[in-house]
């Protein structure tokens, strides 16, 4: 194994994570932000009307992106399982 072989399971281990953790935190900023202007707009400032929705919109999409996140996960794991097979 060369520096070229570890840069790029490194490069595809990072774009995995990024990739796998896309829907929640996608959906984190989009609640966040929901949030966030509608506190502005009624001057509503309490501190646990941010958390408690964003911890359900996340839960639900965990829930409902579990299946995308398991193949992401299975692909990079064959990838890696066939490099070693093939003795990098």
């Amino acid at each position: 194994m060369n520096e070229a072989d570890a840069l790029d399971i490194v490069q595809y281990a990072i774009w995995t994570v990024l990739v796998a953790s896309s829907p929640a935190v996608a959906v984190a900023m989009i609640v966040g932000v929901g949030i966030a202007l509608v506190q502005a707009l009624t001057q509503v400032q309490e501190i646990t009307l941010t958390f408690v929705p964003k911890i359900v919109a996340i839960l639900i999409v965990v829930a409902f992106s579990a299946p995308f996140v398991a193949s992401q996960i299975s692909s990079f794991t064959n990838v890696i399982f066939q490099r070693i097979q093939d003795g990098f």
